[in-house]
């Protein structure tokens, strides 16, 4: 409600908002905010762990995705005691998922681990994994350097 002011014979009105109520409401919330933002626990992130197969599979398909972002595919056989590598084929992106599934032999269960430089963009590596979830590729890894 608007105040009151006489003076003289007739009375006017004051139009103005008394700002100090609302100061003082808001230095009373900074203050609580202020006081809570120190208890409040960061958020933890239950991050997945990693186990040791049972069994290692008798081949690899690697591919790697090199700096200049071409794609380079080989097969790696483990049966034996030795791992013998096919020398690897440059590719280009629509060719990968054709070449793995022939690399594959129609064995679904044949990993594919993709490899990426640490230069190469992450839109590079994702493209790469959804051409191969389209083309129906199961299992699709990624090689990671552990941390010394």
């Amino acid at each position: 409600m608007p105040a009151l002011v006489s003076r003289g014979r007739g009375r006017r009105t004051i139009n103005e908002i008394n700002m100090v109520p609302f100061i003082d409401v808001m230095l009373v919330l900074l203050i609580i905010f202020m006081v809570t933002a120190p208890l409040i626990a960061p958020s933890v992130i239950d991050l997945p762990s990693v186990g040791k197969a049972n069994k290692t599979p008798d081949s690899v398909i690697r591919i790697v995705v090199n700096k200049d972002e071409s794609l380079s595919l080989s097969v790696s056989q483990l049966s034996g005691k030795a791992g013998a590598a096919a020398s690897p084929a440059a590719l280009a992106l629509s060719a990968v998922a054709p070449a793995v599934l022939r690399a594959q032999d129609g064995v679904a269960a044949t990993p594919v681990v993709i490899s990426a430089d640490r230069a190469v963009k992450y839109e590079v590596v994702v493209k790469l994994m959804d051409t191969l979830q389209r083309a129906g590729v199961q299992r699709v890894g990624l090689s990671v350097q552990l941390a010394p």
